[in-house]
């Protein structure tokens, strides 16, 4: 009888190796007697990622050497690639009685453990300048750095619960996407990050990924954004007509990232690539200005910073692309590499003019999004 060779499946290792685990319930009398911490919405969301293992291979909030090693070189004090410090600020007063091991609440219920190694008061504006290449107060994340406190409380942690919120029928974990990948065979799964709706060019770049791997990660970010992002129940309900009439069902999956927008441009960039690595994906998408906001990061500058990295070092492949866009006079979506016209052949709505649409309740035109996604933007808005 011939030797039968079986082509087993193998998902890419999380960074550092292993996929960090954190999570485990508590009997209250463990709590009892122990000094508790308020969390803000993105430190609530750091400890998640931490604990579920997104942020592998961290297993808590970093220390002094790790957050300067990162500011500096975009790497963990072992040379691990690393691009922005996962930090729990605190207020003076808070810090005075974080000792040992402090309970972690979230709108007064408990989260979480800490065990508090180390307390230090970091540069904030040599942070702002390293992690967002801006000191302006303009900027959403240096906003939020300053608004923060002024003492940094490091050590491992513990969650509770992971929670599923609103969205718990999307809402999985590292290892249970790495679940779902492995039960439906894809060798190769190519992750999308958004925090914006979906439009005909995003879908462009996604489809052209699927005709290289076999499964598309859908891993919208629903984390604290701005004010003026499109809310998540709306993306993801948006996302969720997308995907039932325009894509094939096996070779996508939507699964939420619970992770806070930081805008810090190319260095989050990095951080969204290795953390889709720990989720099991084996591409990244890399599109123009990931990441970014306003002006303050050059149009490629999210694709450029990956040569920091080797190959081996990041573990997942960045796909790169360029603006794409709808062309009048191709009558298709197209990029510069593919389109002879000029701007005045092209469709392209800023940001801030499809807001303006959705408010006065007028159509945005079908080659920019599907009507159907329209439609649920639209009904979203007017309420």
């Amino acid at each position: 009888m011939p030797i039968q060779i079986i082509d087993t499946l193998t998902l890419p290792a999380p960074l550092g190796g292993t996929l960090v685990s954190r999570v485990r319930a508590v009997l209250p009398s463990e709590l009892s007697g122990l000094s508790t911490l308020e969390l803000s919405e993105r430190a609530c969301a750091d400890l998640e990622m931490i604990a579920s293992g997104a942020y592998s291979p961290l297993s808590g909030f970093l220390g002094q050497a790790d957050y300067l090693s990162v500011l500096e070189r975009m790497r963990l004090t072992d040379g691990t690639p690393w691009s922005i410090p996962i930090t729990l600020m605190v207020s003076r007063e808070e810090a005075r009685s974080a000792r040992g091991t402090v309970v972690l609440t979230r709108h007064g219920q408990p989260a979480g453990l800490i065990e508090v190694s180390e307390q230090y008061t970091p540069d904030k504006g040599h942070e702002a300048r390293e992690v967002y290449r801006t000191a302006d107060v303009a900027h959403p994340g240096v906003a939020a750095l300053y608004a923060a406190g002024e003492v940094y409380l490091a050590g491992e942690v513990t969650l509770f619960e992971v929670p599923r919120g609103h969205f718990p029928a999307h809402h999985r974990t590292p290892a249970e996407v790495r679940g779902v990948i492995e039960a439906r065979g894809w060798r190769s799964t190519v992750a999308f990050q958004t925090r914006n709706p979906i439009h005909r060019a995003h879908e462009y770049l996604q489809k052209v990924a699927l005709e290289l791997v076999d499964g598309l990660l859908l891993h919208p970010l629903v984390g604290a954004t701005k004010g003026d992002d499109v809310p998540a129940d709306v993306r993801v309900k948006a996302y969720e007509v997308l995907l039932d009439k325009y894509y094939p069902a096996s070779r996508t999956l939507l699964s939420v990232y619970p992770a806070a927008m930081r805008y810090a441009g190319p260095r989050e960039a990095v951080l969204h690539a290795l953390s889709r690595r720990n989720y099991g994906a084996t591409h990244f998408i890399v599109g123009r200005d990931h990441a970014g906001v306003g002006s303050y990061y050059g149009t490629y500058e999210a694709q450029e910073i990956f040569s920091h990295f080797t190959a081996a070092e990041l573990g997942i492949q960045i796909l790169k692309f360029e603006h794409t866009f709808y062309c009048k006079s191709c009558a298709q979506l197209v990029s510069p590499r593919t389109c002879p016209h000029d701007s005045s052949h092209h469709l392209v709505l800023s940001g801030t003019r499809v807001r303006e649409l959705l408010r006065a309740g007028e159509d945005l035109p079908a080659e920019f999004t599907r009507p159907e996604v329209a439609e649920v933007l639209r009904e979203g808005y007017s309420r």
